[in-house]
């Protein structure tokens, strides 16, 4: 059976329209522009994370923090062991259960947090300098919705709390 000429345009704009192709290139180039700019300070896109959640939520205990993460227990270990010996995070015994330690954000960390995110901010302005704040804005809230939840786990929209004024 031929195919008619409307069939064929219907699939050639929906293949022409897929969003994913985009999204994958446009992630390919922020995650590399991201991760240069990160490389002069040291920080890998998970120390940004367990350092973000630190700051927004508050000393954790290290299962606390693996689970917020979604880690094993023991790759959470040596990622606070680089953390720690950076000195970005401070690990103390629980004085109510010794055998869990407690993770808290340093001065320090605080400080080369909001470097970092200064940082990722640049390269986010150059990737989408084409659109204007408000198309910005735009995409933000539709990549919510798109997502399906409220508020998104790493919403960096705001300065972390560490962040001197």
């Amino acid at each position: 059976m031929a195919t008619s000429k409307v069939e064929t345009r219907a699939v050639t704009t929906s293949v022409d329209n897929l969003l994913l192709p985009l999204l994958e290139h446009l992630v390919r180039v922020g995650r590399n522009a991201g991760e240069a700019t990160l490389a002069p300070g040291g920080l890998r896109p998970r120390h940004l994370i367990a350092l973000r959640l630190l700051s927004e939520q508050g000393p954790a205990n290290q299962q606390g923090l693996a689970d917020s993460l979604s880690l094993d227990p023991s790759n959470v270990v040596g990622l606070l062991n680089e953390l720690e010996e950076r000195e970005l995070v401070t690990r103390r015994r629980d004085p109510v259960d010794r055998r869990r330690h407690i993770v808290e954000l340093s001065v320090l960390g605080g400080s080369e947090l909001c470097l970092a995110y200064a940082r990722l901010r640049l390269v986010e302005d150059d990737l989408f300098s084409a659109l204007s704040a408000e198309e910005r804005a735009t995409l933000y809230d539709l990549l919510v919705r798109a997502v399906g939840v409220s508020v998104p786990p790493c919403d960096v929209a705001e300065e972390p709390s560490t962040c001197p004024a």
